[in-house]
């Protein structure tokens, strides 16, 4: 069972932070070979929370929720990530409905839009999500913007 912790980012501990940022280098730069500037500045804006799902004292799951004007004009979800040990049993759509709950207590009614990997298109799809863009290249692997309408 994964339980959840939303935290903003001077609420994180160092260790948490460590445990954050290890679990998205490990999925983003490590697993999936691609080398990208992870620290986007973006984690400490005013507003900006992350989600973390532990079992037990092992962080596995983790998304960053962002308001609007921040990576995108609407609210947006980023940086989803589940430990590759912890995948193909559900937790990914956990994450995804806890991090959709969380946005609408946050931010009650808005759109959200997300640039998702090319290949979860089908995933993010099964949340509600729609493509609003062509396929593109972000440093070498093929995303496309997704948005859910409110």
């Amino acid at each position: 069972m994964i339980t959840w912790q939303l935290k903003s980012f001077s609420q994180l501990t160092t260790k948490q932070l460590y445990a954050l940022l290890k679990l998205r280098v490990d999925v983003f730069v490590v697993e999936q070979n691609c080398p990208y500037p992870e620290l986007d500045d973006k984690d400490h804006h005013d507003g900006v929370y992350h989600l973390l799902g532990y079992q037990g004292s092992t962080l596995v799951a983790c998304a960053r929720l962002l308001p609007k004007g921040v990576s995108y004009p609407s609210v947006s979800i980023g940086r989803v990530a589940i430990a590759e040990n912890h995948r193909g049993g559900g937790a990914g759509h956990q994450l995804l409905e806890e991090a959709l709950k969380v946005c609408e207590e946050r931010w009650p009614s808005e759109s959200i839009e997300i640039g998702a990997q090319h290949h979860l298109s089908a995933f993010y799809q099964r949340h509600g999500f729609r493509p609003s863009s062509e396929m593109y290249l972000e440093d070498g692997i093929p995303h496309i913007d997704m948005t859910l309408e409110k």
